[in-house]
């Protein structure tokens, strides 16, 4: 499998990350676990790899939330809102992924645009 779209999706990630002060080591080793695993999911179904990109994002999205909470949380609602966070759609993570608010479903930014 062609390695660009994997890096794609770790820079993407690491940028929303970045973005909401979480690229600690703990966001960034869920970050190179999800992406070991898709790397060996895209190599089984290689017409997927449109879908890497999302799904990555959702992985570190689910592996986070035990350990740091909701991330990321939206901050698009107003302060009164009770907490919620963004969601990748479309659901298969595919094929142009944005975070969109779980509350009121308005498009935030596209993955890594946060």
């Amino acid at each position: 499998m062609d390695a660009a779209h994997l890096l794609d999706a770790r820079a993407r990630v690491l940028a929303d990350l970045t973005a909401r002060n979480l690229a600690g080591p703990v966001a960034v080793s869920a970050l190179e676990d999800a992406i070991s695993e898709r790397g060996w999911w895209v190599d089984q179904w290689p017409a997927g790899v449109q879908y890497v990109a999302g799904l990555i994002a959702q992985d570190v999205q689910d592996a986070l939330f035990a350990d740091v909470g909701r991330w990321p949380v939206c901050e698009h609602c107003p302060a009164e809102a009770p907490v919620h966070s963004l969601f990748i759609s479309p659901d298969l993570g595919g094929p142009d992924p944005v975070w969109v608010c779980e509350e009121s479903g308005t498009e935030i930014a596209p993955l890594g645009g946060l």
